[in-house]
């Protein structure tokens, strides 16, 4: 079985956790949506409830011949999802004969496969993405639908999955792999930060007395700049938190707190790192995004983290989706390749070193199913509060399709413009 990676901009990882994760030997790159917190938090435990009943998909039947699956990643899920992908293909070499990783940013994504659809090529097997790379590829319609037309190739979603919610979003072209990630939060230098702000107007605040410590990445192409994103318009009272248009008083506070801010960078390892070498006080962040840079030693293990406890949480989900026009043996190794994702086996690898928080999108897979690595990262970087509030606070979900990237649009007019770095 022959493995290979290609990197474009190795130097520039954007979502991928910019240079930062590796594995094996190839680069790694709420209440209101019908999600019960108590019972996710039971999941994160290992409460030893049983697993969510697996609805067995219909048999496939292998291709004419072993194929190519090349896999692009645009949201650093291959760090949760690549060793998933890998035992696949190990075990059924009658399905892949070679796996090929690349990467790309979310910005960017819609644009490269539309081309190559345009030129009657589809080079691109499955996408690794977040709500973002979802939601342009909606938009400009290169996504195949899966659902229903291969639902009898599928499990259950709505049976196994965690948040039928987060899979409604993907409105049947794509399905979820990765589920967590709550925020935001913010990751802070307890030396620099003597009286951590807890609401929206300390924040602001504490950023017009330290003009320059405070740093978010452009929420386009950063989970953690888009959770904050979102959650403000909850915070901050607008009418309807659903549609960007209504959000000015969450605009005029990213406005404000804007003139305290130096620059955007157009990913979150960028502030991790500036985090880390004490260019700056406080980052935004999200559970995973404040846990696993500090297993990974680009953060200390002592700095801190503030939450909104009185405010919901922003939960964040990531999704495989698969281009239009793959021939017929291609379509079929990846529609079984994405079944085999969703066991529990497999979906508790998604724990990895925290980096998604808790990170299985199917319902009952706990710590204790992890591999031993998985526990003992996510063991020394846990946060007490962090699992209080996923057990108590409302959990609400990232927009729709077209509403975040009309979000996406807004702030980059009117928050990031003339100030994002990539």
């Amino acid at each position: 079985m022959s493995y290979r990676s290609f990197n474009a901009n190795q130097s520039h990882r954007t979502e991928n956790r910019d240079n930062t994760m590796h594995r094996r030997q190839v680069v790694r790159y709420g209440v209101g949506l019908g999600l019960s917190a108590p019972a996710f938090g039971a999941a994160i435990a290992g409460s030893g409830r049983a697993v969510a009943r697996q609805a067995t998909p219909a048999a496939a039947s292998p291709p004419s011949e072993p194929v190519t699956l090349t896999i692009i990643d645009v949201a650093g899920q291959a760090q949760l999802t690549q060793s998933m992908i890998e035992d696949y293909v190990d075990s059924k070499p009658d399905w892949v004969s070679e796996l090929v990783f690349t990467q790309a940013t979310a910005p960017e994504l819609a644009a490269r496969i539309q081309a190559q659809q345009d030129a009657d090529r589809s080079d691109i097997s499955m996408v690794l993405t977040g709500s973002d790379g979802l939601s342009s590829g909606i938009e400009q319609d290169i996504w195949l639908q899966l659902l229903p037309d291969f639902q009898n190739a599928l499990p259950n979603l709505d049976e196994i999955l965690i948040s039928p919610g987060a899979q409604e979003l993907t409105q049947g072209f794509g399905v979820n792999v990765v589920f967590g990630n709550y925020g935001p939060t913010f990751t802070y230098n307890p030396e620099m930060v003597e009286t951590p702000p807890t609401t929206t107007d300390e924040l602001l605040t504490w950023a017009s007395e330290h003009d320059g410590a405070l740093m978010y990445a452009r929420p386009a192409n950063s989970g953690p700049g888009r959770s904050w994103l979102q959650a403000l318009p909850y915070f901050l009272g607008d009418p309807d938190p659903k549609d960007p248009e209504t959000w000015e008083n969450t605009w005029t506070y990213l406005e404000e707190l804007g003139q305290y801010i130096e620059y955007y960078p157009s990913g979150t390892s960028v502030t991790m790192q500036e985090l880390g070498q004490g260019s700056r006080a406080m980052v935004a962040s999200t559970m995973g995004w404040d846990m696993n840079p500090r297993v990974l030693g680009t953060v200390p293990m002592d700095f801190k983290a503030i939450t909104f406890p009185d405010q919901p949480l922003l939960a964040d989900a990531q999704y495989v989706t698969v281009p239009k026009g793959l021939d017929e043996d291609t379509t079929s190794a990846v529609i079984d390749l994405i079944s085999w994702m969703l066991t529990p086996e497999q979906q508790a690898k998604a724990y990895d070193q925290a980096y998604f928080y808790p990170g299985p999108a199917v319902d009952g897979v706990t710590l204790d199913m992890a591999p031993e690595e998985s526990q003992e990262a996510v063991a020394s970087v846990q946060r007490p509060e962090f699992d209080e509030l996923i057990e108590s606070a409302p959990v609400e979900l990232p927009l729709e399709a077209l509403a975040l990237v009309r979000a996406f649009e807004i702030w980059d007019e009117r928050v990031g413009s003339g100030k994002v770095q990539e």
